[in-house]
């Protein structure tokens, strides 16, 4: 089974489906083009204007992650898994702007207003590449089994969530 989790820029996305994948003893896969941006020794978001120009950086990206999830049992947590990885369960995250941008500020101790046009800049930045590679639009949530307020919940509540969507449909 897969199960692809996502959400916008600090929706919660990594911490939710670690927790689940840990929860079933499935694999995590989690590639980031932060890593990649890291790879290459340059800023994430240098790293995304490169990709806005050059869409062979996203179809090596989803290349990799097909690959990754081909073994079997997995939680996905990318911008584009549940379009990409034929999932069994998708999940959208989701929380107001002001929330995730204080999240960036903590985790990469950030100013505030920084946080936030980094994270409206990502979102938007990744919106529009995805429509031009792929004609996917990430603010369409029309198509997930569930989407959930990281908010509103905690991550654990989150993960309780989400096993019983997955024995709801009979798919565990």
């Amino acid at each position: 089974m897969k199960i692809a989790i996502t959400g916008l820029t600090a929706s919660g996305k990594n911490t939710l489906a670690e927790l689940v994948a840990k929860e079933l003893s499935y694999k995590l896969v989690e590639p980031t083009f932060k890593d990649l941006a890291k790879e290459e020794g340059i800023s994430l978001m240098e790293f995304q204007k490169k990709a806005e120009k050059d869409h062979n950086i996203d179809k090596k990206f989803d290349d990799l992650l097909k690959k990754q999830v081909s073994k079997g049992n997995c939680v996905v947590s990318t911008w584009l898994g549940p379009w990409i990885v034929n999932p069994d369960i998708t999940i959208q995250l989701f929380a107001p702007l002001d929330i995730r941008a204080m999240r960036v500020s903590k985790r990469d101790k950030m100013p505030l207003d920084k946080a936030k046009k980094h994270v409206q800049e990502r979102d938007n930045s990744n919106r529009k590449r995805y429509l031009d590679v792929y004609n996917i639009d990430i603010f369409d949530t029309s198509s997930f089994d569930a989407c959930l307020s990281s908010h509103k919940y905690t991550p654990e509540k989150l993960k309780e969530i989400v096993l019983q969507i997955i024995k709801t449909n009979k798919k565990i």
